[in-house]
């Protein structure tokens, strides 16, 4: 009975649709405290956060007070949240009123201190940067203020102290893509075209996207098919095996691409960090495919190749080669001359034989002196003259073919020494700028990670 005594009593004469004060002269003070509860969604397209919070606030109304020992000493009633004033707070950056669950009632102390406390999901507006994703930090604010009232009527306090607020991860649910860093809150004015001024609050909602998914989905994928291709670099130069095995890792990053695009966030104001990464390795992937059919082309064996001009060779296989400390320069240079002195032993042999088929100038002064190779007996000198100069004509035409087969030979050869040393080269110029790029995108997101 007390209870509903006291309810009539309180609500008999109520005037809900004004200010509750005896003097309109009196502010009336709003405290108002907020917990996040949970992140349900940010949608980086739309520019829009979706978070559960606990919102309360608290005010004194001067006309719902009583004297607890008329009413069987009852300091606390509950009463409909229709049938009394409340404050019209709400949220500046609301885009879309969200499944939020109604609350009938409030609590109302017999001193006239009325607590509203509802649950409320928001859908609010927010300025989202992707540029560090998938280490990227939020910071979206929630401004709670009167849509009507100005400071000299409403005004707004924080109902606890800023360093409760901002560390209180309380009632979070700690277990979704973001984490809850801290809630900070200020106090501030406004005025709209030096109209009177109005109150609001400000919480900043800072939060943090958990890395380990798309680290291990997107990054390491990359980094592992970027270590092939360096790796890649091992096989020989001459060898076609490296152009089929650089075309097929192009085509395995390519698909890679497709597959993680609908996982990338999408603005249209900017591009995620992490997709200028991709496009960057694949960009070197490209490079590292042309460098290698350059390669492959420098040295690949043709009959019509020319020599390897002379500059080349100084600026390659003498002062680059020792560079880059390549010992096979020396090899080479030896092996070049052993050739020319084995042509040389070759072509005086070859002038030597020339002189007559029995090696003296003269038959018949083999025939005076017993003759080291004596004619056989059914051949005579004058039927044999023919034939062995038809013989010495094939064998020089032989020794003819191989010296030029011998040339081209070491012409191919020269030109693999050279595409040999470019190559190494190259892979390492490849290899410091994939360096370089790996430690100036890790120090990036490290630092903007700490920051």
């Amino acid at each position: 009975p007390a209870l509903h005594q006291l309810s009539h009593y309180l609500l008999a004469h109520y005037q809900k649709d004004t200010r509750p004060v005896r003097d309109w002269r009196t502010t009336t003070n709003v405290a108002i405290d907020l917990m996040v509860y949970a992140i349900l969604s940010v949608d980086e397209k739309n520019q829009v956060l979706t978070t559960y919070i606990w919102y309360r606030q608290h005010w004194t109304d001067e006309f719902l007070q009583w004297d607890p020992t008329r009413f069987d000493n009852l300091t606390q009633i509950s009463l409909p949240v229709e049938s009394i004033w409340v404050p019209d707070i709400l949220i500046n950056e609301f885009v879309d009123v969200g499944k939020s669950p109604h609350v009938p009632y409030v609590y109302v102390d017999h001193h006239g201190e009325v607590q509203n406390l509802k649950p409320i999901q928001v859908m609010t507006a927010c300025s989202l940067d992707i540029y560090n994703f998938p280490f990227d930090v939020q910071n979206c604010s929630l401004t709670f203020t009167s849509w009507l009232h100005h400071i000299r009527d409403i005004n707004l306090s924080l109902w606890r102290q800023p360093e409760l607020v901002k560390f209180d991860r309380s009632v979070f649910m700690n277990q979704g893509e973001w984490e809850l860093l801290y809630v900070l809150s200020s106090f501030q004015e406004f005025s709209v075209k030096s109209s009177d001024s109005y109150a609001e609050m400000k919480f900043y909602v800072v939060i943090r996207r958990r890395p380990l998914f798309y680290t291990v989905s997107l990054l390491l994928p990359s980094i592992f098919l970027m270590v092939m291709d360096i790796v890649g670099f091992y096989l020989p130069p001459n060898s076609g095996e490296r152009v089929s095995f650089k075309i097929t890792l192009l085509l395995g990053y390519s698909v890679f691409l497709i597959i993680v695009s609908d996982t990338l966030p999408a603005t249209a104001v900017g591009t995620p960090l992490i997709g200028i990464y991709f496009v960057v390795c694949m960009a070197l992937l490209v490079i590292s495919l042309t460098e290698t059919i350059l390669i492959v082309r420098l040295v690949h064996k043709q009959d019509l190749q020319p020599h390897v001009p002379e500059w080349v060779k100084r600026l390659l296989l003498e002062r680059v080669s020792v560079l880059l400390c390549i010992q096979d320069g020396v090899k080479f240079k030896q092996g070049r001359t052993q050739s020319s002195d084995i042509s040389r032993q070759g072509e005086n042999d070859d002038s030597t034989a020339k002189l007559n088929p029995y090696g003296c100038e003269d038959p018949r002064e083999c025939q005076a002196s017993g003759g080291a190779r004596p004619m056989p007996a059914f051949v005579g000198p004058s039927e044999g003259s023919p034939v062995m100069l038809g013989v010495l004509h094939e064998i020089t035409a032989i020794r003819q073919f191989l010296e030029k087969r011998e040339e081209f030979r070491d012409v191919a050869r020269e030109w693999l020494q050279v595409g040999y040393v470019l190559d190494v080269l190259l892979f390492r110029a490849y290899l410091v700028a994939v360096l370089a790029y790996s430690v100036t995108l890790g120090t990036l997101w490290s630092v903007w990670r700490d920051a």
